[in-house]
């Protein structure tokens, strides 16, 4: 999976922003933290669930299981809204 190239990714003072642009069918902003960020920057190229894991669990502290769950409902959303391409 990929960032749609609809979609552009920016970092603004720590935070992700991802914006779609005139061509994608979502007309909003996904605004989120330094996860966000990190599941971004892995989306700039061909990526899976699994990486954006390994790559959040080598940044930060914390559950695995809760990372792989938290990524999965990212994904899920982005999925949603067109941001992500298989």
């Amino acid at each position: 999976m990929i960032l749609n190239k609809n979609y552009i990714y920016h970092q603004l003072d720590g935070q992700a922003v991802i914006v779609p642009t005139a061509a994608a069918d979502f007309h909003g902003l996904v605004q989120g933290n330094k996860t966000l960020s990190v599941i971004a920057e892995c989306l700039a190229h061909e990526t899976t669930e699994e990486e954006i894991v390994d790559t959040l669990c080598e940044r930060f502290d914390g559950d695995r299981e809760l990372i792989k769950a938290d990524v999965a409902d990212a994904v899920k959303r982005l999925k949603e809204i067109g941001a992500i391409d298989e």
